[in-house]
């Protein structure tokens, strides 16, 4: 208090402001460096390039979004599966101590007009601003990122699990305590992870339905995406957004610019 108010006095209150707001932005560098470096000791992704892998995707969706958010009604083989599979690639976040996979996601990549993005067929309604319409681009130049899913056993508790589905919010009882630190950027990852494909596949324009939770977390480690329409009931509470390769980068600090840099040049090393 005594060293707060001796800066007061021989500094201009314009000087102080900036320093506190350096000293801010410094701290937040050293966290998202430490995120990623802990996300790097704990969790790997994986491209689900294979149709065992591919199972383990469709089982990890079934289990999140049929038995424990009845998002979806339960199937006899417990696979959790559409048509827009067939065009669609698969990533994994696997936690590296167990084996045991923490999340998925998938990046649906259409290659002709018969083909649709999800957000067209059930939301196409929804995009207020017809710049934003996938109609308007080059279908090989879209995506859209859907289907993610944190299971259970890394999320926070049972009554968290609508919201804990997308944040990847962490579990109190999983694992030692400096492991904790990496689970709540499991969607994080995941997310980061499908950017990377998405550069990969050269894919220019990106949709997503999200969380408005989801993409206020989004937003404070830096991935802002653009809401192009309403919150609409699909799967919960949701909004349409897009992203591209220059939004994505835009406001990414260098702790998490990191972070995405090295999930890529993990899923770089993998078949798509």
């Amino acid at each position: 208090m005594l060293l707060e108010k001796t800066a007061q006095t021989l500094l201009p209150s314009g000087i102080i402001g900036k320093l506190k707001r350096r000293w801010s932005e410094h701290q937040s560098v050293k966290e998202a460096q430490e995120v990623s470096l802990h996300f790097a000791t704990f969790l790997r992704p994986v491209i689900a390039n294979s149709d065992f892998k591919k199972d383990i995707v469709f089982r990890l969706r079934h289990k999140v979004y049929c038995e424990e958010l009845s998002y979806e009604p339960l199937r006899d083989d417990e696979l959790e599966t559409d048509t827009f599979d067939n065009y669609a690639f698969h990533a994994l976040i696997q936690h590296i101590k167990s084996r045991q996979y923490a999340g998925t996601v998938r990046i649906i990549c259409p290659r002709d007009e018969s083909e649709k993005l999800p957000i067209e067929v059930f939301c196409q309604d929804k995009i207020l601003n017809a710049k934003f319409l996938p109609e308007n681009f080059n279908r090989d130049d879209i995506c859209e990122i859907s289907r993610l899913a944190v299971p259970l056993e890394f999320r926070r508790r049972v009554s968290d699990q609508v919201s804990g589905a997308a944040t990847g919010s962490f579990n109190d009882d999983v694992d030692e305590d400096n492991e904790l630190r990496c689970f709540p950027f499991i969607a994080v990852g995941l997310y980061f992870s499908a950017a990377a494909m998405c550069l990969k596949l050269n894919k220019k324009h990106a949709f997503v339905m999200l969380e408005p939770q989801l993409a206020r977390n989004l937003a404070l480690v830096g991935i802002k995406f653009k809401q192009i329409g309403p919150i609409t009931d699909y799967h919960g509470k949701r909004a349409p957004h897009y992203i591209n390769s220059d939004l994505l980068f835009a406001n990414l600090d260098s702790g998490f610019e990191c972070m995405l840099e090295n999930i890529r040049k993990s899923l770089y090393a993998q078949k798509l």
